[in-house]
């Protein structure tokens, strides 16, 4: 066991600040003295190093205390959400530098281009390998072969109208590099489960709330977890185009109403889509 001094000294977090974190239910001590006094564990230190990895994307405290007290994510969920937002920041900061030396070079010109022939057979070769072998059978079985189940893909893929849905993609994810990054390397089916159940949480929540003011922090905070949810599911590092459009779908598409309302109560999707603009405006 270790003193809140001893963990001090050896994180670098104050007293103060370590104290602050049990007040809020974020840190825990293991046990206390005889004496009163805050003492931790190894299983204590661990937390506390996946909230100091969690503080370096700059997330509020009620975000990282609600993703690790979240029971459908273990250990292992936790730290592999943490590497992929290292990793994409090490990617953004990687492209940022790459903007720089363009811009040194004179080539400051932003590609928003949508995918074209070959993009589009990159985003078949690796949708066809993500497909489970019974997914596969089922596309097999509907067109009559894998060749012509290929053929149907490109040709759709690269009609006008998917082809503006591309470019939605790309502007919801701010580059053309990303978007084709997130086609070609879907999130992992257990982690999606388990985000998607989160965000059912969320709007549960959110429907709860129905008839209190939108621009309440009570609402506001729970929007924000919707938002961090979904930039992990989504691996964007800005959802606030997708949520605004997702904002006006709730509270114009009766379809969508009347299938969500079914489920949270009457009027509960056009107040989440009201509650959701209002945070991102």
């Amino acid at each position: 066991m270790m003193t809140v001094k001893e963990i001090s000294e050896i994180t670098g977090i104050s007293v103060r600040t370590l104290h602050y974190y049990d007040e809020i239910g974020l840190l825990t001590p293991s046990q206390k003295s005889a004496a009163g006094y805050r003492l931790y564990d190894d299983k204590a230190l661990e937390r506390l190093r996946q909230i100091l990895f969690f503080r370096e994307f700059d997330l509020p405290l009620k975000e990282i205390r609600a993703v690790m007290d979240d029971p459908s994510l273990d250990r292992n969920g936790i730290l592999q959400m943490q590497r992929r937002m290292l990793v994409r920041k090490k990617e953004r900061m990687e492209r940022l530098i790459a903007s720089i030396d363009k811009i040194l070079k004179g080539e400051d010109k932003m590609d928003f281009e949508v995918f074209d022939r070959s993009e589009i057979e990159e985003i078949w070769n690796s949708l066809y390998e993500n497909c489970s072998e019974a997914q596969r059978a089922l596309f097999v079985s509907r067109y009559g072969s894998k060749e012509a189940w290929r053929r149907q893909f490109l040709e759709s893929a690269s009609s006008e109208e998917a082809q503006k849905s591309y470019a939605k993609i790309v502007e919801w994810y701010g580059s053309k590099e990303k978007a084709m990054e997130a086609q070609k390397n879907p999130t992992d089916a257990g982690l999606v489960t388990a985000y998607q159940k989160r965000i059912t949480a969320v709007m549960q929540k959110l429907a709860d709330k129905m008839g209190t003011d939108v621009n309440d922090m009570g609402v506001k905070e729970i929007v924000g977890e919707y938002d961090f949810v979904a930039k992990q599911l989504y691996q964007m590092d800005d959802v606030s185009a997708l949520m605004k459009e997702l904002a006006a779908a709730y509270q114009t598409n009766e379809t969508m109403q009347k299938v969500q309302d079914s489920i949270y109560g009457d009027g509960t999707t056009a107040y989440i889509g009201q509650a959701i603009q209002a945070f991102y405006s």
